[in-house]
């Protein structure tokens, strides 16, 4: 199974010490997600489905993934709301119908995402992953009822980068 984990895009600034999550993300925001939208869309054709944190620049990123037809599907999950736990998405997974062919993209954010990777890697997190905002981490988890270290990355991407090197 591939996991492909998505931090949201730019969004507005964060008023010190609050997280606020109707933050949305800015035209700049948008317009980067958009491009990495089409790059993804490139690389992998279609996913089952988007599994987005339920904060607006969450969701307005997996409302553009949408957009550009990578899913046919979002739903809204509060484990990936900031501070996120790993266990209910794992019990998810383990329960849930997958196959070893599906492909899932999960919408959230740093920290959360790069030590959920580092989770599926590695079986722990070292905290030293980092997801740039509209970042790809791409998993490919061989075991979808014993995830915990048994993940292989396939990708980790900066928006930056895809956006340079690919049009150039």
């Amino acid at each position: 199974m591939k996991i492909y984990f998505v931090r949201h895009g730019i969004a507005q600034e964060r008023i010190a010490g609050e997280d606020n999550p109707e933050r949305a993300l800015t035209p700049k925001g948008i317009a980067k997600t958009h491009q990495v939208a089409q790059k993804l869309k490139q690389v992998e054709n279609c996913c089952n489905l988007i599994i987005t944190s339920p904060y607006v620049r969450a969701k307005q990123t997996a409302e553009i993934l949408y957009e550009h037809k990578i899913a046919p599907k979002i739903e809204e999950r509060n484990y990936l709301m900031p501070d996120g736990d790993i266990q209910p998405w794992l019990h998810s997974l383990q329960n849930s119908s997958y196959s070893k062919d599906d492909k899932l993209i999960l919408v959230g954010h740093q920290p959360d995402l790069g030590n959920w990777a580092e989770t599926l890697i590695w079986g722990k997190s070292a905290k030293k992953i980092t997801l740039k905002k509209a970042g790809i981490i791409g998993i490919n988890i061989f075991d979808i009822y014993n995830p915990l270290g048994n993940g292989e990355i396939f990708l980790l991407i900066s928006p930056k980068w895809l956006l340079t090197t690919i049009d150039s």
